[in-house]
């Protein structure tokens, strides 16, 4: 730390230096070096090993496919289990220096926050990153020398690609979670909100790499660059060193955040109409720029459907809208159209996509949220896409089945995303002059706002319309197809 207090460094040398000595700190830890070096060495041969015997299986009872997609498999998890060391360290990186009290020299230097917080995640990244490539290249060379097999330069730069970017992700989230949380015990109870994510991306990636759609991952690259760069910026903002030292313990008040959370939701109302006069001027005004980033992605995903129809055709045969009037209005009574039960079902189900929309957004700053809300549209675009190939029209399609109860639909999922996005907003970007609780729980508050004023009395008119009026639609248009 001499050199620190000697001279003003600048940004990129000072964040160096926070590194070079929390990674001298991690190579004197044997607990730190053993993992990585069993999980460099011993586990590519393991996996060389299960590699080798899975082909010769498969080729056995003539199903070599398998074994292909399996070595790809095998070469993500090589490079995944080295990193997740980084998960360990970054989670003590803030919280464990505090408890060891080695944190209070460290933030007496003249170092910025910003350099401070960037070091921390370099030395976080260093050493498995490293023990990962160092995995990849072991297995590599086991490969080549058993079977012969040399990975395709694309698939190579792919695996790379990913490994590196969920280990900035883990990390990322990781030093945040250390940053605020007030012991290690803590920081470890809540690193249970990055292992689970990125356990369900493993499974995710692992099912694209068996189905053989290696592009696919390089929109999962991109993904997981755009988390990496908000957790970045959430973790830049949100340290603080003066709240880092002054930080004691947690505790829960459940009183103060409902207060908190009340008056927000509440607005100073004192009947139904100043509540929603307040929902339309400020609630909706805060959300605006969240309504144009998601009317942006929706035409995206629309895009995006459209343009994945020409990517995976549906035979022209299975798409004759002359042919959906047959025995349609039977299949529509037997899904419960036209009555009140349908009706409650396609409510119930909206509602329950939105709590797992909100859930998930949360976690995700409002990534995945996004990206689940533009999942419908994209579906309709794909549908859309291979009727024009298929000759049919479009038009007929999208007026008889879709735009009827979209009308409401579409606006209540611009507004429940656009909600959401400002929840991952706050958490990205707090309001200068108050706590990240503070500003989380208006964001949440106004959330709840939007979504009990607007949201579901939308999404409950739709459904409505859904049930009652597009099947009356959809026959007539369809009748005359």
């Amino acid at each position: 730390m001499a050199e620190i207090a000697s001279r003003r460094l600048s940004p990129v040398a000072g964040a160096l230096v926070v590194a070079q000595r929390e990674i001298r700190d991690q190579m004197r830890d044997w607990r730190i070096l053993a993992p990585i070096i069993i999980l460099t060495l011993f586990f590519p041969i393991l996996m060389n090993f299960t590699a080798h015997q899975a082909v010769d299986f498969v080729n056995r009872y003539g199903a070599p496919l398998i074994g292909e997609r399996l070595i790809p498999f095998l070469l993500m998890v090589v490079g995944f289990f080295p990193i997740s060391i980084s998960l360990v360290v970054a989670l003590e990186s803030f919280a464990g220096e505090r408890e060891r009290l080695s944190l209070e020299p460290l933030l007496a230097t003249p170092l910025s926050d910003a350099q401070l917080y960037m070091g921390k995640m370099l030395a976080s990244l260093a050493l498995p990153l490293v023990g990962a490539y160092l995995g990849i290249l072991v297995y590599l060379v086991g490969l080549a020398i058993q079977i012969g097999w040399y990975p395709p330069p694309q698939l190579l730069l792919q695996i790379l690609t990913l490994t590196t970017a969920q280990a900035v992700v883990m990390v990322s989230a990781a030093v945040v979670i250390s940053s605020q949380a007030t012991s290690v015990r803590a920081a470890n109870l809540l690193a249970s909100f990055v292992i689970l994510p990125v356990a369900q991306l493993i499974i995710g990636e692992s099912l694209i790499m068996f189905w053989g759609r290696y592009n696919v991952l390089w929109w999962t690259v991109l993904g997981m660059i755009v988390i990496a760069l908000v957790l970045g910026r959430m973790g830049l903002k949100v340290f603080n060193r003066e709240e880092l030292l002054g930080r004691e313990i947690d505790v829960i008040n459940l009183r103060w955040a409902w207060k908190n959370f009340r008056e927000h939701f509440v607005g100073g109302a004192r009947n139904i109409g100043e509540w929603y006069k307040g929902l339309l001027t400020f609630s909706l005004r805060s959300i605006r720029w969240g309504v144009v980033f998601m009317l942006l992605a929706l035409v995206a995903g629309y895009w995006i459907g459209w343009y994945m129809s020409g990517e995976f055709t549906i035979p022209s045969e299975m798409l004759q809208l002359d042919r959906l009037q047959d025995g349609m209005l039977e299949n529509m009574l037997g899904f419960g159209m036209l009555s009140g039960r349908g009706w409650v079902w396609v409510l119930g189900t909206n509602l329950r996509a939105l709590a797992l929309t909100t859930l998930v957004g949360i976690f995700s700053v409002g990534v995945l949220a996004t990206i689940l809300l533009m999942a419908p549209i994209g579906i309709i675009g794909y549908f859309a896409g291979n009727l024009m190939l298929a000759g049919q029209n479009v038009g007929l399609f999208l007026t008889a089945l879709v735009l009827p109860h979209a009308i409401l639909e579409i606006p209540a999922t611009v507004l429940i995303g656009a909600s959401i996005i400002q929840l991952g907003a706050v958490l990205i970007s707090p309001p200068k002059g108050k706590s990240l609780g503070e500003s989380w729980l208006q964001a949440l508050a106004q959330w709840a706002r939007i979504t009990m004023g607007l949201v579901v009395p939308l999404l409950a008119a739709a459904a409505a319309l859904e049930v009652f009026l597009t099947p009356l639609i959809a026959l007539k248009l369809l009748s005359g197809a």
